[in-house]
């Protein structure tokens, strides 16, 4: 018996077809979205001359490749908010996770080349630390950071998610409680006796896989890898939330207690697209990190886990394609207003959230969509 029970009008479009992935045109996209990562901006970054009207700067690929990462993120709470009805506000915390566990790969591979020439990360031996804690033990191995990215975040996940969902915290109390949980765990890896650099985190990377980090080939590398891994992630959130298991979790969105009636278990799909989404924004941290050249607990702040929002609701939740846009959107407007307004961004982020909410309750891709109906 199909527990798919009609959306209503309050609740965001689902554009996803069902008979089908991706149209035509959707496909065609996402080969142009390929082309541009993978050959457009190399050509213009390290092909074309610096004086021309074509060269991409060093700034901008680092910008882009930046909100790349935003833009899994924002994708992994569409799935989460948008199609499930879930709003959390800690999925800074599963974020910052991946970026850690990356981090802490990328710390060991500066080995002696440190301010102290030790072997131990230079904040450990700033703090007269003699060896190693134990949580460190595998941070040598890129396979099995690579493994901690997945495992780390999913599991905590699946462990809130378990007493969460079981005991049926929904609405606000969720969304509180997914906040205060991010906020504890920022408090904790402020601590420098975590050892994970206290508030300073880890900084001044120098090679990943042996090679070295701040090099343009290897700047071009990550930054196709992130688009490429964008695009992989579209494409299976499409596949989804078009699939039984994403229609059953846009009933539970839309009415969960008449899901529970046609004798399906909530419990098991919302904690594994729980699981799922905090899987993806690790795996997005843990692609930042190396990027960015940082990683601290700042990235933990509740204000991360609110903007993660923010993008989604921007751009549409509940269509895949708007929280994409979302975070591009916001993060471009954010760059250029640091840079011309730096006092009034915060006001502007505000400003935006609010006419989104009153004004574009589906966002832009909802707004776009009325327009097209309209002509």
């Amino acid at each position: 018996m199909s527990a798919v029970v009609p959306t209503p009008a309050s609740s965001p479009a689902v554009s996803a077809p069902i008979g089908g992935l991706l149209t035509g045109k959707m496909w065609s996209v996402l080969f142009a979205f390929v082309l541009i990562v993978s050959v457009a901006v190399p050509v213009m970054n390290l092909l074309v001359p610096t004086g021309s009207a074509f060269h991409l700067s060093d700034y901008a690929v680092s910008l882009i490749a930046k909100i790349m990462c935003y833009a899994i993120c924002a994708l992994a709470m569409d799935l989460i908010w948008g199609y499930t009805g879930i709003l959390s506000l800690g999925h800074g915390m599963f974020f910052a996770l991946g970026g850690y566990a990356m981090g802490m790969y990328l710390m060991r591979q500066i080995g002696r080349d440190g301010n102290y020439q030790s072997d131990l990360p230079d904040f450990m031996v700033f703090l007269d630390w003699k060896e190693l804690p134990w949580h460190w033990a595998l941070s040598d191995s890129f396979v099995a950071t690579l493994i901690l990215v997945v495992v780390v975040p999913g599991l905590i996940a699946f462990v809130f998610g378990f007493f969460a969902f079981r005991s049926r915290i929904k609405g606000v109390y969720f969304s509180i409680i997914t906040q205060a949980v991010t906020f504890a765990a920022m408090l904790l890896f402020f601590r420098n006796e975590t050892g994970f650099g206290g508030n300073n985190g880890f900084t001044d990377f120098k090679r990943i896989l042996g090679l070295p980090i701040a090099t343009p080939s290897m700047r071009m590398t990550l930054f196709v890898l992130t688009g490429l891994t964008l695009i992989g992630f579209f494409v299976f959130a499409r596949w989804l939330v078009t699939s039984k298991f994403g229609r059953v979790l846009q009933a539970i969105r839309d009415a969960e207690t008449r899901v529970m009636f046609t004798g399906y278990d909530p419990l098991k799909y919302k904690l594994t697209i729980w699981v799922i989404s905090a899987v993806m924004c690790g795996i997005a941290g843990a692609l930042y990190v190396p990027q960015v050249g940082i990683i601290n607990p700042s990235e933990m702040s509740p204000a991360a886990g609110i903007e993660i929002a923010i993008w989604t609701a921007v751009g549409g939740r509940g269509t895949l394609i708007g929280p994409i846009i979302g975070a591009f959107f916001v993060n471009g407007a954010k760059s250029w207003f640091t840079q011309a307004f730096p006092e009034f961004w915060l006001y502007f982020l505000g400003a935006l959230f609010i006419a989104v909410t009153l004004f574009l309750p589906n966002g832009i891709v909802g707004l776009l969509r009325r327009k097209k109906e309209d002509r």
